[in-house]
């Protein structure tokens, strides 16, 4: 077998067109590749020839199983089931997986969270996590078992060992502008979320200018192709398609991002962010067999709300992960960055616009994120939002405070958030917070 007829046969000829993979040759081209057999070059031709060509959903699983299998695999045996996770497409203020995984776990889901860190202009769970003093995401595999069979949830990073195909394979897609593909986002995410050992899987699909698909065909053809994936290696699989047009939530940063979660277990704010994750609870729960409708698990996840199973939870997991609980809670409300400005409304009217997308890149300046994956972030950078798209201005009304890593960096991101909102005499059409459900039976 040679990596060259792999490549084209992916290609394609003028006469046939693009061939299907057998999982014989997709197994021998990553391998190889992650054994360091087959160079950069090749591998690169071969996402390409996928990035233009495709691949079938049986294809996109047998990558992914292969990806999977390149590295360990979280062992959950001996643990009482279900094994259910959440993932997100990435986007700004996205914070929903920190109220969600005590909210299932609460109502007797296990949840196996690996999560990534903040890259572009999307935020990263991880570095939210890690903004609370002690907190600690690099669990070993005993760790992780350990920490689920206490709360029913556990929040850890990647590690080297665990699927290393994705790690060699992102890094060449990154700059060989192949990133964009499908079957490579999906085999991308599923492999990491397999490997942590969940046997069931809701995945957000964010769509709008602040996320990584900026139209709803985009977000439908990833939405498609994760549950078609999904389901082909056996797993049960929801996808919704929500709205990332304007930051979820009231809080974009990492400790701010906290302490919004806290304040949504609390029962106190903000009304989408709730709201869209009772939704995610209500699938997970379904998947997971503790509710035979997402309405029932809906009203089993607001039950965990309203009774303080799912903060005790939360809280009792800062501690096992090594944070003090009790700083985190008498921080919430008082820790800011000393850096800060205010933005204000330019005119009279309604806000028709906040871009996602301004608003995280201006949040990369103050410190919220990165632009390299060694860049540091600044846990108390971020924006708290005090107004919305379709609320009522008068000039010189607040509309957010601003906090910066340092001084220097708040009059570009200033400028930036600025250009981000728009107004008008009338009050805008609202998009909702869901555009779709899409399940086996949609495909």
């Amino acid at each position: 077998m040679r990596a060259v007829d792999i490549i084209m046969k992916k290609r394609g000829f003028r006469e046939t067109g693009a061939g299907t993979l057998s999982r014989e040759e997709i197994a021998f081209l990553v391998n190889g590749y992650v054994a360091g057999e087959i160079p950069d070059y090749q591998m690169a031709a071969w996402l390409m020839a996928v990035y233009f060509n495709g691949m079938t959903f049986d294809e996109t699983a047998v990558l992914t199983d292969v990806m999977l299998h390149s590295g360990a695999v979280m062992d959950l045996s001996g643990i009482e089931g279900p094994f259910v996770d959440k993932h997100s497409t990435g986007g700004v203020g996205d914070k929903l997986s920190l109220p969600l995984a005590p909210i299932v776990a609460a109502c007797g889901v296990k949840v196996p969270m690996m999560s990534g860190r903040a890259l572009g202009h999307t935020g990263g769970t991880l570095d939210k996590l890690e903004s609370i003093t002690g907190y600690k995401t690099g669990l070993s595999v005993d760790q992780f078992r350990n920490y689920i069979k206490k709360t029913g949830f556990a929040m850890t990073g990647q590690t080297k060992e665990i699927v290393p195909a994705d790690r060699l394979i992102y890094a060449l897609r990154d700059v060989t502008a192949t990133v964009e593909s499908v079957p490579l986002i999906t085999a991308s995410i599923l492999s990491k979320k397999v490997a942590e050992g969940a046997e069931a899987l809701v995945f957000d699909v964010k769509c709008g200018s602040g996320a990584f698909m900026k139209t709803l065909p985009e977000a439908e053809a990833l939405a498609k192709s994760l549950v078609g994936t999904g389901t082909a290696m056996g797993k049960k699989v929801i996808a919704m398609i929500t709205n990332m047009y304007e930051p979820l939530g009231n809080a974009v940063g990492n400790f701010l991002e906290m302490e919004e979660t806290y304040n949504v277990l609390k029962g106190t704010e903000p009304q989408d962010v709730t709201d869209l994750t009772l939704q995610l609870a209500g699938w997970m729960l379904v998947l997971g067999h503790k509710a035979a409708s997402k309405e029932e698990g809906i009203q089993k996840a607001q039950e965990a709300l309203r009774s303080g199973k799912a903060l005790e939870l939360f809280l009792e997991n800062i501690t096992l992960q090594g944070g003090n609980a009790q700083q985190f809670v008498a921080e919430c409300g008082k820790r800011r960055s000393p850096h800060t400005c205010h933005i204000k409304a330019e005119q009279d009217g309604f806000i028709t616009d906040i871009d996602a997308f301004k608003i995280g890149i201006a949040g990369v300046n103050l410190g919220v994120g990165r632009n390299k994956t060694t860049d540091a972030v600044c846990p108390d950078a971020g924006m708290i939002l005090h107004k919305h798209v379709g609320d009522a201005v008068k000039k010189g009304d607040l509309i957010m405070d601003v906090y910066g890593k340092d001084a220097e960096c708040l009059p570009a991101a200033s400028d930036m958030i600025k250009t981000a909102i728009r107004y008008a005499a009338e009050k805008p059409q609202m998009r909702p917070l869901v555009f779709k459900e899409i399940s086996a039976a949609d495909l």
